[in-house]
């Protein structure tokens, strides 16, 4: 990692189990990108070539593309929790530039946000699109709180491309047909993974991540959106 600090952002996910086995990840971050900046990595394992379980909607060419960039990013992560039960407890401290969070929980609840945080920033075209929610990344979001921010950061796109000249998606079709693409990854990289001796962690904590793509999928409708605009209610 070469960059001035000052352009980088970093969150440091520490996980405590209970025989007090430690284990800490570094996630850097480009601070004007949001882009992940890659740590030293090893040769990568078969099961990260684009090809092996590749998404059904990946618009990236294998001719171009040898890797899956999620896969390649989560390679250290698969590694270390393959032993682990998906329901040990551990404690886990997220340390960021601006606040502390701590929380004991299961693993597979940890690993989520941490999974979640590099599947955003990885580098895949589809999940590009998520990438604006990481400069308020909060870690162990509830459904409801993560569905809010999607909104809001889908919103705040729509306003750029109005500003840009172009026609901003006001009905949010394309927020749906976002999150049926982002289910189709999580379901394809499941598979990817599935392919590979490991426990249920890493499976249980992308389950986890398609939980809420499947609720803002089905979510985006009037009735929901009704509830939430109660709260705006001084604006009209």
């Amino acid at each position: 990692m070469t960059q001035n600090s000052s352009k980088i952002i970093t969150y440091q996910y520490r996980f405590t189990f209970d025989n007090a086995v430690e284990k800490t990840f570094s996630v850097h971050l480009n601070n004007t990108t949001l882009d992940l900046i890659p740590g030293t990595q090893n040769a990568p394992p078969d099961w990260t070539a684009l090809t092996h379980h590749q998404c059904p909607d990946c618009p990236l060419n294998p001719a171009q593309y040898s890797r899956c960039p999620i896969a390649v990013n989560l390679v250290e992560m698969i590694d270390f929790f393959q032993e682990f039960p998906s329901f040990e407890q551990v404690t886990v401290q997220i340390d960021s530039d601006a606040r502390v969070y701590t929380k004991h929980t299961s693993l597979q609840e940890g690993f989520s946000s941490l999974m979640g945080l590099y599947m955003a920033t990885s580098g895949c075209p589809i999940m590009n699109k998520l990438k604006p929610m990481i400069r308020t990344h909060l870690p162990f979001a509830t459904i409801p709180e993560t569905f809010y921010r999607l909104l809001a950061a889908y919103v705040l796109a729509q306003y750029f491309l109005y500003r840009q000249g172009k026609e901003p998606d006001m009905d949010l079709s394309g927020l749906k047909a976002l999150f049926k693409d982002i289910q189709h990854i999580n379901k394809a990289f499941w598979r990817r993974l599935a392919s590979i001796s490991i426990s249920d962690t890493s499976l249980n904590a992308l389950v986890r991540l398609d939980s809420t793509a499947q609720y803002t999928a089905f979510s985006v409708d009037e009735d929901s959106l009704q509830e939430i605009s109660l709260l705006f209610d001084a604006y009209f």
